[in-house]
């Protein structure tokens, strides 16, 4: 395990050094060219590509305010670097372009327009991300008892609470959700970001949102990295109901919640929902942290499944990845046949606090 770990992030460290080289490169060939080497930018290069594993490491052992403030520097960076990059390729490209066509251009006049906006991106990037939108959605469950017709469910997700996203973050939201009044509250997963926290006091807010029928949490990939004890224990303490491999039912709506480890093997999923024993005659919900093996879910009766982890691809360019990957499950309500599906891009971020191209969420479902 120790070794798959230092594997990993060698690599990514090894691919940190490459971008950064690239980027120094390109600044100081299209915005300072000649041939004298540039001391101040080879040194915060350096500094920068080595920022985020460092800060990482870090914040995984510990939790104090000098770590945070690190590792919300390097998150940020990380995420800019992103455009930063996709500029110095544009630079590239466009002296190619000139080359071919035996054109004279100003390279310092190709540079300063495509970093600036860069960095105007990654500025909106940030703000963007720091501002949680309630989306609004109806859907329509056949068998739905009487009862819960116009009744209403939150849905959050991957707020990756930790150095970025912390206590007021977790007391804005819990407060969102609060003033919208549902009738029950469902978090999929991802509530910690997996990195060092006090685990209680940032659980506390969630176990203080009033609504008829409760709060409901079921593990996500980052509170199973390690051991998940301590995520449980302390959601348990705020009076959250931890749904594992279990069903309850809820003035006659039935919900299931299965944590992210067992919904990555296709059988055992399927073991989990039949020894559920749901009834095909009455509206089902399941909780379940990640959209995958949609079609087993669909044939074991499950009328509506509520998932995260796709966070929507985040920001550009990974939002075409995680469509290529998740397809139209990528985000928002669709349908599997019988079954309905509704994905939340979250209301957090992992790694840069950065939102480009998606928009972070709380959902407030209702019944119909």
């Amino acid at each position: 395990m120790r070794r798959r770990i230092s594997f990993f992030i060698v690599t990514v460290q090894a691919v940190l050094f490459a971008a950064h080289l690239f980027l120094y490169e390109t600044l100081k060939g299209f915005l300072w060219p000649g041939d004298s080497p540039h001391p101040g930018l080879q040194l915060a290069m350096g500094a920068l590509s080595v920022s985020f594993v460092a800060a990482s490491l870090l914040a995984w052992r510990y939790k104090g305010v000098v770590v945070r403030v690190l590792y919300r520097a390097a998150a940020v960076w990380l995420g800019a670097l992103h455009y930063l990059l996709m500029a110095a390729v544009g630079c590239w490209a466009a002296h190619g372009v000139a080359l071919l066509e035996h054109m004279n251009t100003n390279r310092r006049e190709t540079a300063i327009p495509l970093f600036g906006l860069a960095v105007v991106v990654s500025i909106f990037g940030v703000v963007n991300a720091a501002w949680t939108r309630v989306t609004r959605v109806k859907v329509k469950l056949p068998n739905l008892p009487a009862a819960w017709r116009g009744r209403t469910a939150a849905l959050i997700g991957d707020t990756h609470l930790g150095h970025v996203r912390n206590i007021g973050f977790a007391r804005r939201v819990a407060g969102m959700i609060a003033r919208l009044q549902p009738d029950v509250v469902f978090i999929t997963g991802d509530l910690y970001d997996g990195t060092a926290v006090e685990v209680n006091r940032i659980a506390g807010p969630w176990g203080k949102i009033s609504s008829r029928f409760g709060t409901y949490f079921v593990l996500g990939n980052h509170e199973q990295f390690m051991n998940d004890a301590k995520y449980v224990s302390g959601l348990d303490n705020a009076g959250v109901r931890v749904l594992h491999n279990e069903k309850v039912t809820l003035d006659g709506l039935q919900v299931v919640g299965v944590p992210y480890r067992d919904g990555t093997y296709g059988p055992r999923l399927q073991e989990i929902l039949r020894n559920a024993r749901i009834d095909r005659d009455r509206a089902s919900i399941l909780l379940i942290h990640a959209p995958d093996y949609l079609d087993i879910a669909e044939d074991e009766g499950i009328s509506l499944q509520l998932s995260g982890h796709t966070h929507r691809g985040q920001y550009f360019p990974w939002t075409l990845a995680v469509r290529r990957m998740y397809g139209r499950f990528a985000y928002g309500l669709q349908r599997l046949e019988k079954m309905q599906v509704y994905v939340t891009s979250g209301a957090g971020t992992w790694g840069p606090p950065m939102r480009v191209g998606t928009n972070p969420e709380v959902v407030l479902i209702t019944l119909e």
